[in-house]
């Protein structure tokens, strides 16, 4: 499995969850000084699809239900997200951004989308669409 395109792959996919790590940690922190560099990426997912239940948001990271709970109690401590019970199965509970953490988690995608326009300013905006594109076919390939 020595193929050149895929040891390229693998070196550029590296370096690039590495930086992803990294900044995740530093964005987490820009929301809020306290909050879990894990964390941000429930935050996001709740920015882009509104409120759902926790037993969706722990597949979707990928942790169990003991951890998603911890998670969502400290984010609920932070006043950044809020639960209730779902009306529709008295078992489950639905979370959602409270309008502080809206706020804080817009303010620092917007700071992050800047800095990637920034830093990219040189690329056509057509090889920014098609990054974008391949980006999101390896996730979905990820995904099964």
């Amino acid at each position: 499995m020595d193929q050149p395109e895929f040891l390229a792959l693998e070196r550029e996919l590296t370096v690039l969850l590495r930086r992803a790590r990294a900044n995740q940690g530093e964005m987490a922190r820009e929301v809020h000084p306290d909050l879990e560099s894990a964390a941000y990426g429930l935050l996001v997912r709740l920015d882009e699809f509104g409120r759902q239940r926790a037993t969706e948001l722990a597949a979707y990271i990928g942790v169990g239900k003991a951890t998603m709970s911890r998670q969502l109690r400290a984010l609920e401590q932070l006043g950044l997200v809020t639960r209730a019970p779902d009306p529709a199965d008295g078992r489950a509970w639905l979370v959602e951004l409270t309008e502080e953490g809206r706020s804080r988690v817009g303010r620092v995608r917007d700071a992050r989308r800047a800095r990637y326009a920034g830093r990219l300013a040189d690329w056509d905006p057509k090889e920014v669409s098609e990054l974008a594109r391949l980006l999101h076919q390896l996730n979905l390939g990820m995904e099964r």
